[in-house]
């Protein structure tokens, strides 16, 4: 284990020096991502939520441990029989390197000098260790037949020493030698950790840039939030969500760190020019701002998985004219720097809707991990086929031609958001007093706008909601309704009715392969 731990802190000390955006442990990490069915990931997200990438980092971490643990017994018992399994570790992870993206000679490098590097440390404590065990007494041997008859007391000698002065003598210094050379290891494994952990601060660099970069002003700014918007109610969700809490669902395991001073975004495909953008390029633009929205796919009835901020950037159809979509093209295939893509109707991005690609969030350049420093922001789609990270590409295509990430998992390739609604009040677990008890929450259909929330008691009459003012229709809504409850155990649905009078869908269905649907229900206890 201890040979293992050196080997991959050392691999990723050289993926810090030779690949700073692709390393074994995240290039193994995202083969694992994209080769899990679609319903295990659906598992961790709703197990783990945004936490699921830690889980997947303790998991992994759990199995190198363990395999390592048995190359190293397998080792002890059978020359070359625990290389063997070390040697498979770095063929896996240059094998996961390749797949990735940001793959390259270099970054394969990493995976096979970490293997490298368990081999020749694993002989080496291997023979320490041997060394010591022949200075030792020998072992006793175990026998098949079963311990030995005691001798009478009348036959018995004295019992024997457990190890004669001299053979302690000798196994002493072979002792120390192995505990020196593990040590040594351990160390090996520290200072190497410590040094990738460094290296890879990059993130810092990243992070300084970002501190340092002035957004310029709007020139269409986001109306501002009408009175009345933010309903006064504990522990309903904030009408903005700030951006330490939006969540967070992609395929990155490592957040990619694009330095802005050389990021581009080139339109590509069956356009009559390709263009190149840089981000001075960008920031030079007429910015627009906007609140919208966004959704994971991956959001369950009543879950988290949604958040609405107020985003900075330059309308993609703008992007998109200057570029002259040839006919036929119905499809832009958007693509991360770290080779995540999405497949998004071109009339999505062509038409009146604020499609954006972001700069902003929340009055502030993107965070890292939300994009920074580009991203799509698409109202109306699910996140899978629109909310592009870290952008660096947008090649105009047909849907019969390519495929996204996620289609050939399973998922449908347009992705529009489906009316829902949420209880937010009261939380599952608290105390309800009898009498009047407030209920509250979010309802939302993006690019439709909702139009009335209701709510009902134990399958009863369905009772309309107190319905917050809205933004606009491509951002969520503020609902509460106060109900008079005596003691007793109460069944409580809500449903949004978007403007159109559409309500949405009560049958239960999945995430996969567009989207759940139901009403979200929670269940009161009400106390006298």
């Amino acid at each position: 284990m201890a040979a293992v731990a050196a080997g991959v802190a050392l691999g990723e000390l050289a993926a810090g020096l030779l690949s700073p955006s692709v390393s074994p442990v995240t290039a193994v990490g995202g083969a694992v991502i994209d080769a899990v069915p679609p319903g295990v990931k659906d598992w961790a997200i709703s197990l783990f939520g945004t936490s699921d990438k830690l889980a997947l980092l303790g998991g992994m971490a759990l199995a190198i441990a363990v395999l390592a643990g048995l190359a190293g017994v397998l080792e002890r018992r059978r020359r070359f029989a625990g290389l063997a399994v070390i040697a498979v570790f770095g063929l896996v992870g240059a094998a996961a390197v390749l797949t990735r993206a940001e793959g390259s000679a270099n970054a394969v490098a990493a995976p096979l000098l970490a293997a490298a590097v368990g081999l020749l440390l694993l002989r080496w404590l291997i023979q320490r260790l041997r060394e010591w065990s022949d200075a030792g007494p020998p072992a006793a041997a175990p026998s098949d037949a079963g311990p030995a008859p005691a001798a009478a007391p009348s036959e018995a000698g004295p019992a024997p020493a457990a190890a004669a002065p001299d053979e302690e003598a000798q196994a002493r210094p072979a002792r120390r030698r192995f505990l020196q050379s593990l040590a040594v290891t351990a160390g090996i494994a520290g200072v190497g950790g410590v040094l990738a952990s460094t290296l890879r601060g990059a993130a810092a660099a990243v992070t300084e840039l970002r501190g340092k970069l002035v957004l310029p002003g709007a020139a269409s700014r986001a109306r501002p939030i009408p009175a009345g918007a933010e309903l006064s109610l504990a522990g309903l969700s904030p009408l903005v969500t700030p951006n330490r809490d939006f969540y967070r669902i992609d395929t990155a395991l490592r957040v990619p760190l694009v330095d802005p001073g050389e990021w581009k975004l080139k339109v590509t495909g069956l356009v009559d020019h390709e263009v190149e953008l840089d981000l001075a390029g960008l920031l030079a633009k007429p910015l627009t701002e906007r609140y919208i929205t966004i959704a994971c796919v991956s959001n369950e009835v009543g879950g988290d998985l949604i958040g609405n901020a107020r985003w900075l950037g330059w309308p993609v159809r703008e992007l998109l004219a200057q570029a002259g979509p040839k006919p036929g093209a119905d499809m832009v295939l958007s693509r991360s720097v770290d080779g995540w893509t999405a497949g998004t109707p071109l009339e999505v991005l062509t038409d009146a809707r604020d499609a954006l690609l972001a700069v902003g969030m929340n009055g502030e350049p993107l965070p890292l991990e939300h994009g920074f420093p580009v991203r799509l922001v698409v109202p109306g789609l699910y996140g899978y086929v629109s909310a592009t990270k870290w952008v660096t590409e947008l090649k105009v295509t047909r849907f019969a031609d390519d495929v996204a990430y996620w289609t050939p998992r399973g998922w449908s390739d347009r992705g529009p958001i489906k009316t829902s609604s949420r209880i937010d009040v009261p939380r599952p677990g608290r105390r309800v007093d009898a009498g009047r008890v407030d209920f509250g929450g979010v309802a939302w259909a993006q690019h439709r706008g909702v139009g009335r929330v209701e709510v009902r008691v134990n399958r009863g009459e369905w009772q309309q909601a107190e319905l917050a003012p809205a933004i606009s229709i491509d951002t969520w809504r503020q609902w509460k309704l106060s109900l008079p409850l005596g003691p007793g155990q109460y069944e409580v649905q809500v449903r949004a009715i978007d403007l159109a009078g559409v309500p949405q869908v009560e049958e239960r269905a999945p995430v996969a392969p567009s989207g759940a649907t139901g009403y979200h229900t929670v269940t009161v206890d009400v106390k006298s």
